[in-house]
Formats: structure tokens, sequence, C-alpha cells
């Protein structure tokens, strides 16, 4: 007999805000608002089925350290070769549990970066208006 456990709310809690934090802190860098909503519009980063959606506790674990071995390349400020094959290996991880991610490691080269003054919908607020 073998046990197996499901992956919790916790995880998939924060397998949600990591994906959020891609779409508003990392995407906008690199991408048009246009494009953005064309990824959301086709699930990237999203599973196919909504129950269930990380499966057992080890894939949600896999599926958020893909994640966040993904941002914290992207948000690297020198890639290397090095940075190449840990970003293959994770976007393969991530298609591996479901997970859309159509992107490569040239999809996010530093020449295509949008800088810190990109203006996007997307991106949080520098500030907030207090009324």
């Amino acid at each position: 007999m073998k046990i197996v456990f499901a992956s919790t709310p916790g995880q998939e809690d924060e397998i949600d805000d990591l994906i959020k934090y891609f779409y508003s802190g990392i995407l906008p860098r690199y991408f048009s608002d246009g494009e953005i909503k064309e990824f959301q519009r086709l699930g990237v980063l999203h599973t196919k089925s909504s129950q269930d959606a990380y499966g057992t506790l080890r894939d949600a674990f896999y599926v958020m350290a893909s994640l966040q071995t993904l941002i914290s390349i992207l948000e690297s400020p020198k890639p290397s070769d090095q940075h190449r094959a840990l970003f293959l290996k994770n976007a393969d991880n991530l298609r591996y549990y479901g997970l859309l991610f159509p992107f490569g490691y040239d999809s996010f080269l530093p020449v295509q970066k949008r800088g810190d003054s990109f203006l996007s919908v997307f991106a949080p607020a520098a500030n907030q208006l207090l009324v």
C-alpha cells in the first residue's frame, strides 16, 4: 500500500501568489500589456484542470521551487550560461506538472528588457493615493 499526500491549501496559495507576481513583476519587464493579456487568455502558468491542480505534496513543492527559481533567474542583474541551464530545467518542470509555460530562455533576453521606467496595467502601483 502506498500513501500519497495531496498538496496543501497553503502550497496552492503560495503557487497562486508566485504566479500573480510573475504576471505583475516579471512579465511587464519584457512584454507589452497586449502580449500579457494574450498570455492570460491562453492560460499561461495555469493548469488545465482546476480540481487537484497541483496533485501531490511533492508535485506542488516542485512547482513552487521551479517558479521561485525562474523568478530569481529573471531578476538576476547578470544572466549567465548557468542561468540558461537552470531556466530550461525549471521551465521543463513546470510543463511536466501541467502548467502552460511557452517561453524559452531567449524570450527574456536583457536586450528586450523594458527597464524600471515602464508603465503597465499589470505592474504594481509605485504609490497609492490616500483619500
